[in-house]
């Protein structure tokens, strides 16, 4: 199953769209159906992903609209927490001149900060230093706390793709990372969701990707995480109670801008992808804050 959040002139909705390749979607709306207007509640609500799908599939033209013809949001516009790991690769984590940590590093993003797919990533006024990260997001599906190795994947609702877009001078302000990673606008979430039924489980072995202006700038897989998806998510729960909504954000491999010589930064008029295997591929134009 996949979902999508997206934008009209008169509405704000949850599409269900068939695959990857597809260019129209069906509004969950126009079903006639009593189904959750946000995808949040609609993947915290019992049973109504699965009868979602279900009528989706055999949805009448009149419910159908076309990608082209809507905003994309980011997949989850209103989650009640990101939390954000790093350094969640070995290759990563050598090119920032860090060893390799005996624990995950967190932080926060805040839900200003993200923007659909095929949304403008905003390069700020304060820095030029815009960098790119392609990460595997998981999405909550129910309340989760103490998770183990066993029952840690029946908690994710599904997968997507983010590019935790960094500031890095202001990253570089404190030991927190938090301030670079929260500028307006810099944190693409998207296209959709994908459950885990059409995914290896935890997400594993999937191969990552991000490109800037259609040349490779990172290439890994899922399967090289230090804390694989389940890891993550026991120790996460350690601490917090995740809920249905909340998104986990996993960390990106080697190859980001500021490790390079020269450095490279994104800038007004690029354009970035992050695309995973098996998920899809998040596309996003750089502008300047105006």
């Amino acid at each position: 199953m996949r979902f999508l959040s997206f934008k009209t002139d008169n509405h704000t909705g949850v599409g269900w769209i068939k695959d990857a390749s597809s260019e129209t979607f069906v509004d969950l709306s126009l079903l006639g159906l009593d189904l959750p207007a946000d995808l949040k509640t609609l993947i915290a609500t019992k049973g109504a992903m699965a009868a979602a799908h279900t009528a989706a599939q055999k949805a009448p033209t009149s419910a159908i609209r076309t990608l082209s013809s809507v905003e994309l949001l980011p997949l989850i516009p209103n989650p009640g927490k990101i939390v954000c790991m790093g350094l969640n690769y070995a290759d990563h984590a050598k090119e920032g001149g860090n060893a390799r940590p005996e624990y995950p590093s967190f932080f926060m993003r805040g839900a200003t900060s993200m923007v659909g797919h095929q949304g403008a990533i905003v390069r700020p006024k304060a820095s030029t230093q815009l960098d790119y990260e392609a990460e595997l997001a998981v999405v909550i599906g129910q309340r989760a706390r103490h998770l183990t190795a066993t029952n840690a994947l029946d908690c994710i609702a599904g997968y997507s793709c983010f590019n935790d877009a960094s500031i890095r001078n202001y990253q570089r302000k404190s030991a927190q990372w938090t301030i670079g990673k929260n500028f307006d606008g810099t944190g693409p979430f998207g296209p959709w969701l994908v459950t885990p039924d059409e995914l290896p489980m935890g997400a594993e072995g999937l191969r990552i990707q991000s490109r800037l202006n259609g040349k490779v700038m990172q290439d890994a897989n899922t399967r090289d995480f230090l804390w694989n998806v389940v890891e993550s998510l026991r120790i996460i729960t350690e601490c917090m109670t995740l809920e249905p909504g909340d998104v986990v954000i996993t960390g990106t491999p080697a190859g980001v801008g500021y490790a390079r010589t020269p450095p490279v930064w994104m800038a007004p008029g690029d354009v970035c992808e992050i695309e995973i295997e098996g998920i899809g591929t998040l596309s996003n134009p750089i502008v300047d804050e105006q």
